[in-house]
């Protein structure tokens, strides 16, 4: 089953995902490359792809996990969690309909 993870950021949390980056993406592409990623991304700041220095305020991750547990503990050892980045991490079922 599918899961969707939204995590949201601390206030000013751009300093942090830069350092931490370069791990938490090689981890959704373990993912990527296990054909269970569905979509991943940040939510930038401001209404635009490139918010510079605004920098984001959460991230979504929708991936296949064996059951809600299994995606809790994989979004609780995430480097962005492990780096301060997240104030608050969410983890639900998610159902694809469309497309």
């Amino acid at each position: 089953m599918y899961y969707a993870i939204i995590c949201e950021d601390i206030e000013n949390s751009l300093s942090l995902r830069q350092q931490a980056r370069p791990a938490h993406l090689s981890r959704i592409q373990e993912l990527v490359d296990q054909g269970r990623l569905l979509a991943a991304g940040p939510h930038p700041a401001l209404d635009t792809g490139e918010p510079g220095e605004a920098g984001f305020t959460g991230s979504l991750i929708i991936a296949e996990f064996d059951s809600l547990e299994a995606a809790t503990v994989w979004a609780d050892s995430d480097p962005y969690v492990d780096a301060g980045v997240f104030n608050r991490v969410t983890v639900k079922p998610y159902k694809v309909v469309l497309p």
